[in-house]
This record gives C-alpha cells, sequence and structure tokens, in this order.
C-alpha cells in the first residue's frame, strides 16, 4: 500500500487540485457580491483555499501514519507466523523421525523371527538325524543310544554325535549350520532390542515435540487473533482515507480510483511466473523467501493468493500425507520422481490422498488460511533426502522446473 504523492517539478509549488480550483471560482464569484458588504473582509477567497490546502496535508499526514502501522502489524504477524511455524517444525520433524524407527523396528523384528524359524527348522534338522543315528545303529549302538538319552538339547545331541563318529561327516556339516544361525539369531534379537528402544525414545520425543508446539501455538493464538483484527481495522482505517484523499484531489469516482491503485500496485509487486512449460504451484506474489529470520528459521517461500486459488503440482509425484498438520493447519506432501519432497502449507482443502498418484499440473489443493498464518496464501517447501531430513531453498529446484518467483527471492 504505497503512499499517495504529488509529482511536480524542483523548485515549484504543487498546482491547485480542481477541488482547489472550484473553491477559488467560488470565491471568486461570491467575492464580487460580497463587495459593498461590511463583512465583505471575511470572504477572501485565500481563506478557502488555505483551509483546503491544510486539510490535504493533514489528511496525507494521517494516511502516511495510519501505512507505518498497519506495516508494523504486517511484520509482527509474520514474525508471529514463522516462530508458530518453528514450533511446529520440530514437531513434524519428530513425528518423520518417529515413523522412520517404528519402520526399522518392524524390519529388524521380522529379521528376528526370519532367524527363529532357521533355527526352529534346525534344530528339528538335528533330531532327525540322531533319530536316524539311533535306528541306523551307524558306530557303536549303545554310543548312540546315549548320544540320544543324554543330550540336552540339539546342540549337544550334533556335538556328541560329532565326537563319538555316530554320524557321517557331511552330516556332521550341520553342527556349524547351526552354530552360524544361532549366532544370526542373537545378532538379530540384538538388533530389534536396539530398534525398539530407539523407536520408545522417538516416541518419546515426539510427544514432547508436540505438546511442545501445541502450548506454544495455544499461548500465541490470543495476541495473534487480537493483531489479525487490529490490522484488519486500519486496513479499512486506510483504505477511507486514501480515498477520502483522492475524492479531495478532485477524482470524481474515488471508490473506483482506489480499487485500481491497488490492483497496479498488487500487480507491480513480485509474482509468480511459468516460463518454458513451467508449472507454477500457484499463482499470487512473493510476500516471504527462505531464510534466517527473527533469530529462526523459514524453510520455505511463501505466495500470497485469496482462499480458494487452485494448488496443483509442478511435478509428477505421489502423495506421501494429505491432511492436519500443526502449524500448517493443513499440509499436502508430494514425492517426486527424483525423490524430492514439497509441502504445500495452510492450505483451505485438499483433493488427494495418501498413496494417490498424481501428474502435472494436476489440482492438488486449494489455497487458504488454516493454521497459524498471516492471511491466505501458500507456504511451500522443498525436501531432499526424505521427509525434514533436509530442507533446501525452493528457488533452484523451481527454477529447474521452469518456474520463476519474479527475482525476489
Amino acid at each position: 500500500m504505497a503512499t499517495l504523492r504529488h509529482r511536480t517539478a524542483p523548485g515549484t509549488r504543487p498546482a491547485p487540485s480542481r477541488r482547489l480550483r472550484r473553491a477559488v471560482l467560488a470565491a471568486g464569484a461570491v467575492g464580487g457580491l460580497l463587495l459593498s458588504s461590511p463583512a465583505s473582509a471575511l470572504a477572501d477567497p485565500r481563506d478557502d483555499v488555505a483551509a483546503a490546502e491544510a486539510a490535504e496535508r493533514d489528511l496525507v499526514a494521517e494516511v502516511g501514519r495510519i501505512q507505518g502501522e498497519v506495516t508494523a502489524a504486517e511484520e509482527q504477524l509474520q514474525r508471529m507466523t514463522v516462530e508458530a511455524e518453528a514450533a511446529a517444525d520440530a514437531a513434524l520433524v519428530a513425528r518423520a523421525e518417529l515413523a522412520s524407527a517404528q519402520q526399522a523396528a518392524a524390519v529388524a523384528a521380522a529379521e528376528l523371527q526370519a532367524a527363529r524359524d532357521a533355527v526352529a527348522a534346525a534344530e528339528d534338522e538335528v533330531v532327525e538325524l540322531g533319530r536316524e543315528a539311533y535306528m541306523g545303529g551307524q558306530g557303536d549302538l549303545s554310543g548312540g543310544v546315549s548320544v540320544l538319552l543324554d543330550s540336552e538339547g540339539p546342540r549337544e545331541v550334533l556335538e556328541r554325535a560329532a565326537t563319538l563318529d555316530v554320524l557321517g561327516a557331511q552330516r556332521a556339516q550341520t553342527l556349524e549350520e547351526f552354530e552360524l544361525l544361532e549366532s544370526q539369531e542373537a545378532e538379530a534379537e540384538a538388533v530389534a532390542r536396539a530398534a525398539v528402544a530407539e523407536r520408545d525414545a522417538a516416541s518419546r520425543a515426539a510427544a514432547e515435540a508436540q505438546a511442545a508446539a501445541d502450548a506454544r501455538l495455544a499461548g500465541a493464538q490470543a495476541d495473534y487473533d487480537a493483531l489479525a483484527a487490529q490490522k484488519a481495522a486500519l486496513d479499512e482505517r486506510l483504505r477511507v482515507a486514501e480515498t477520502e484523499l483522492l475524492r479531495l484531489r478532485g477524482i470524481a469516482d474515488a471508490e473506483a480510483a482506489w480499487a485500481a491503485q491497488q490492483q497496479a500496485e498488487q500487480q507491480a509487486a513480485l509474482t509468480v511466473q511459468s516460463s518454458g512449460g513451467g508449472i507454477a504451484p500457484t499463482s499470487g506474489r512473493v510476500t516471504s523467501c527462505y531464510g534466517a529470520r527473527w533469530g529462526t528459521m523459514h524453510y520455505g517461500v511463501d505466495i500470497a493468493a485469496p482462499i480458494g486459488t487452485p494448488i496443483v503440482a509442478p511435478a509428477g509425484g505421489v502423495v506421501l500425507q494429505a491432511g492436519p498438520a500443526s502449524g500448517f493447519g493443513q499440509a499436502v506432501y508430494l514425492q517426486h520422481d527424483d525423490g524430492t519432497i514439497t509441502l504445500y502449507g495452510h492450505v483451505n482443502r485438499f483433493f488427494v490422498s495418501a498413496g494417490q498418484v498424481v501428474g502435472p499440473g494436476q489440482q492438488i489443493a486449494e489455497v487458504g488460511n488454516k493454521g497459524q498464518s498471516t492471511g491466505p496464501h501458500l507456504h511451500f517447501e522443498v525436501h531432499q533426502g526424505g521427509l525434514y531430513a533436509s530442507r533446501v531453498n525452493p528457488v533452484p529446484w523451481l527454477s529447474a522446473y521452469g518456474v520463476s518467483l519474479g527475482g525476489g527471492c
């Protein structure tokens, strides 16, 4: 919202506005009729001109003051948004680590079960070999009977059988195989125990991080709502003041002129553009870039647009998640063919589900104002190496797909 200004040549006085000119003409016409009146000295047209100029100066000053308050409120809201998202990031990262730990625990449990099944099968083979040794009478029969009757388990059966040569050399290899399987089972059990411990620790960390994020959001919500209401009131006061200033300057349809001025300012702002066949995730103006802000990290790019503006996939991929997301209200996560994951936060509605395959340009959601937000916008992130493993500046990734952010980031 730029301040309205007069453009005049250096060293010259601003030309009178239409309203001022009308005031001068009217004052001159009336002045001729009042020359014979004793109060003619009070009808000096310069008084009307001076009053109108003073009113315009006061209104210009008021517009500037309100604009300053609006700018300060906008910055504070953006700061609260970034801080709230940073608090929520910890919960989202913890949940991603928990999912990874749960998957590792499941794999370790499956490997442990496979090792146990192999040992059980080997034990059955050992018992069968012992039975054959006894029934076949290989070697000393009494020795074979002793092997079976005195042994406490499959391992001891094999050890004694090998010592007494009850079994042939080829069958004696079963002892080494059985020992190897038991060793693998022990290793698998140790890995499984460690994986379970890591999963449990990740679960506790995720719960703690989520509780901290919820507390941070709840504590800031009242202040955030109050500031958002204050900014809305300031915006309205600014609109009224700027419109009145246009009227004072002689603009016939001040409301239409103000609306046109706002549209021109928005078009002049940095906007997302597609080039070279690229598909932009949404249309709008860039309001915040990737990088450190207010002592924390802003991991994405914010693109302001009206609620309901379509959000599409810049490239094909698979939906990892779609639904509630702490800090973002609601979000969609896409994994693309190159392994990159893109995040779309604060969405109003989403039109995809986990596991769904989407193509380039397919609508996946619409711009919203969910969660902690400074107004309707899309929060766009790029993750590499896995979800929340490494969040990088989205600009190079978008540029590679033929999408420009207008040079502002």
